[in-house]
């Protein structure tokens, strides 16, 4: 298994990504690149920031977190986003809600379909994760509340206790039929 990153910033031509990915695909071997990272939701709201600013900044916060992906083409260029949405309360006054999807473009092949989907819910994901957790805090730092620093997601555990959990509600559903 070969992890290629690619720049960020595409400066690898999308000929050469697809050769990469043929070359992979006659050595039989499994191929994933990363090809690109962006942004493609910072939506933030401050509705009673000079109410909050004027308290003891001591927040209650909920963290909701979503994993998507979506096969872009047929050549294995697939999106995966991360959707955060973080709503903090202070004193019983909303403080702010801030919804971000960070994005990014991968390249990958030659997988079962069983190491492509934990490749896509939990490999990708640990890639675009530093990237989100900057965005959040950039933006409460401009918008003059502390950063989050939200600590790091164990995304290969997550991905195993959902795949545990569909099969618990398979083997559950199969004996309701018998």
């Amino acid at each position: 298994f070969h992890l290629i990153s690619g720049q960020s910033f595409g400066s690898q031509s999308d000929h050469k990504k697809i050769k990469e990915k043929k070359m992979s695909e006659e050595t039989n071997q499994p191929h994933f690149s990363m090809q690109k990272i962006y942004l493609k939701k910072n939506l933030f709201t401050s509705p009673n920031s000079a109410s909050v600013f004027g308290t003891d900044w001591k927040p209650e916060t909920t963290l909701d977190l979503n994993i998507t992906n979506t096969a872009i083409d047929s050549d294995g260029r697939y999106e995966v986003i991360i959707t955060v949405k973080v709503t903090a309360t202070n004193e019983n006054i909303v403080a702010f809600t801030h919804e971000v999807d960070q994005a990014a473009l991968f390249l990958i092949s030659g997988f079962p379909d069983e190491r492509l989907d934990e490749a896509l819910n939990s490999a990708c994901p640990l890639i675009i994760f530093p990237y989100l957790r900057e965005t959040l805090d950039n933006v409460l730092l401009k918008a003059g509340y502390p950063p989050m620093m939200l600590a790091p997601i164990n995304f290969d555990a997550m991905y195993k206790e959902k795949q545990a959990g569909k099969k618990a509600k398979e083997a559950l559903e199969k004996e309701k039929k018998h």
